[in-house]
């Protein structure tokens, strides 16, 4: 059985971790994922949990506080966005080389400066080389799911990882949907028992965290490191094939969207996702061979996966709702080395749109799409890098 309820994406969230009943939760709130943590905080002070709630004085703090607790040997969490991620920069690593599954719900928002509270992915994309498994969500049903399964993921004995939940600011952190919770003792036998590797207060078998590592063995531990991320899509799909018995809800590497016979495409995340499904579907009725991919696990990148998905098509736009100034968006990148060893291989542009939260129009998508029948025509790229939404 399964409960039907109309939450908007935080209370879903908080939810889910409530459902987790952690150890340890260390927060300090920041916009727009300041409801979240509260809506938990008021789990805490009702005793719908165990979690022991640590207020802390800055984000830098809360992550300190959780890579204490997790060693220590709990489950453990917290939640952030934007600048307060960015505040954790320096603790994201230590989080990742120690082998610390922190589960931590990011709700995408635009970084600084100007000033802008919302959202955009700009915050998640800055933090991809940390070493954090992340997950994207399109929906709050999603980010629902995504954090259920975040915890077998993380928590794994193969991997031992962090994993950010990722679901865009206000779009879905503050919108109300229609969506479904599952039993709590059916995520309680889901997630399971926290299992304890190496506590640092375990004072009969003494351990040491964060050691200093000279010239000699420090690339030997990050090669581990990256062994052990080539080994987290193994566990996502076993996860994920274990929640769609439970659930009845399918998920991937990334979700393919009438892909199959389609000469154009989008790769595109979160949110927007949605609004460009309704646009190929519209598509589709005036004959253009028209899909989506949208891409759910984006730490580590399905390089081989994608490249397959996406190989056959014609022409291809890869959306991204961040910037790397000088360069091209991150999404693009990815894709771009992805199919780069492909002997057929898809025209590619890349489209940077809803920064600080400048909301993706249908017609965007349309637009987009129309250029890429154009390009598969024998138009020929214009140009690679372009801002979509602009006032001119």
């Amino acid at each position: 059985m399964q409960k039907v309820v109309a939450v908007t994406g935080n209370e879903a969230v908080a939810n889910a971790l409530r459902q987790a009943n952690p150890d340890v939760c260390a927060a300090y709130p920041i916009t727009p994922a300041t409801d979240m943590m509260q809506r938990f905080a008021s789990f805490v002070s009702n005793g719908e949990v165990d979690t022991e709630l640590i207020l802390v004085e800055s984000e830098h703090s809360s992550m300190s506080a959780c890579i204490g607790a997790s060693a220590a040997g709990g489950r453990v969490i917290t939640a952030t966005s934007s600048q307060g991620l960015a505040l954790m920069w320096e603790m994201l690593h230590i989080a990742s080389g120690d082998n610390l599954p922190i589960i931590m719900p990011v709700v995408n928002r635009a970084l600084s400066a100007p000033l802008n509270i919302h959202g955009d992915h700009s915050d998640a994309m800055g933090a991809r080389d940390t070493g954090w498994i992340q997950l994207w969500s399109e929906d709050a049903q999603e980010a629902y799911d995504n954090t259920i399964q975040a915890f077998r993921i993380g928590e794994h004995l193969a991997l031992r990882l962090p994993v950010m939940i990722n679901l865009d600011g206000f779009i879905i952190s503050h919108s109300i949907e229609r969506m479904e919770y599952l039993e709590d003792k059916a995520v309680e036998d889901f997630i399971g028992e926290f299992k304890v590797v190496n506590a640092l207060l375990d004072l009969d078998k003494p351990k040491s965290y964060g050691p200093l590592i000279l010239p000699d063995l420090y690339i030997e531990y990050k090669r581990l490191q990256h062994e052990i991320m080539s080994r987290v899509k193994g566990v996502v799909l076993d996860v994920a094939e274990d929640f769609e018995k439970l659930s009845g809800r399918k998920y991937g590497l990334f979700e393919s969207y009438r892909l199959e016979d389609a000469e154009v495409g989008l790769v595109i995340m979160s949110s927007a996702a949605g609004t460009a499904k309704d646009v190929v579907d519209s598509l589709r009725v005036k004959g253009i061979k028209a899909g989506l991919l949208k891409p759910r696990l984006f730490r580590p990148f399905p390089y081989g996966e994608m490249a397959a998905s996406l190989q056959n098509l014609k022409a291809v736009a890869v959306m991204d709702r961040a910037d790397s100034f000088g360069g091209y968006g991150p999404v693009f990148m990815e894709v771009s080395s992805a199919l780069y060893g492909s002997s057929k291989r898809p025209a590619l542009i890349n489209k940077i749109y809803g920064l600080g939260g400048r909301d993706f129009l249908p017609a965007h998508a349309e637009e987009t799409f129309l250029e890429l029948v154009d390009i598969a025509k024998g138009g020929g790229i214009k140009t690679i890098k372009e801002y979509i939404g602009v006032r001119q």
